[in-house]
């Protein structure tokens, strides 16, 4: 059984992993591994066995915390455990790793990369243009390049060129700019003057 140090950044990068986050964990950790592993197998959430035996801690704070990771090794009764988790929480602060990073650590790196790509989508005005895929693209890409945003123009010229379909590629240009009609576009410029 091992326990690892892992900082909040490491944490933050796990989007595609899920666990059991206990906070507040005092004294010595091994006695925590032990102890967890203990009372899940005495209700019958762990099965067949098995128990955790990599678990993570980490420092939020001053307080310690530790990951209790699912894997392929460890054999769980999801019901009940979802159930225990609810009853223990107020003792352990017991969460899910996916509640914890969003609500304790402001989400996910992942997450937080697409949310600062939808905040700085500059308006584009493609309704209303020749809807000529090629001339849509160019437009799109000239408003990114213009912007400051030549890796994104060309990131998503390469995407609709491999899209397949009209559709789909229109969906791309939609996550590169916001897509407005000419008039939105042209009383957005007559009030910034």
């Amino acid at each position: 059984m091992s326990i690892t140090g892992i900082t909040i950044d490491e944490l933050r990068r796990m989007e595609d992993r899920e666990g059991l986050v206990l906070q507040g964990c005092g004294g010595p950790l091994q006695d925590w591994l032990d102890g967890i592993n203990s009372m899940l197998t005495q209700v019958g959430i762990l099965k067949n066995g098995t128990q955790f035996e990599n678990i993570s801690t980490f420092q939020k704070d001053d307080t310690t915390c530790l990951l209790f990771p699912f894997d392929q090794s460890v054999q769980l009764d999801m019901g009940k455990f979802a159930i225990w988790r609810l009853q223990t929480h107020s003792d352990f602060g017991s969460t899910w790793l996916s509640d914890y990073v969003p609500n304790y650590l402001g989400g996910f790196v992942q997450e937080q990369k697409q949310q600062l790509r939808s905040q700085q989508k500059p308006d584009c005005p493609l309704i209303g243009a020749d809807g000529n895929i090629f001339n849509l693209m160019g437009i799109a890409s000239q408003t990114l390049r213009e912007h400051g945003l030549a890796d994104q123009a060309k990131e998503m010229c390469e995407r609709i060129h491999n899209s397949g379909s009209y559709d789909a590629a229109l969906c791309i240009m939609g996550e590169y700019v916001n897509i407005t009609a000419r008039e939105q576009a042209e009383q957005m410029d007559m009030q910034m003057q």
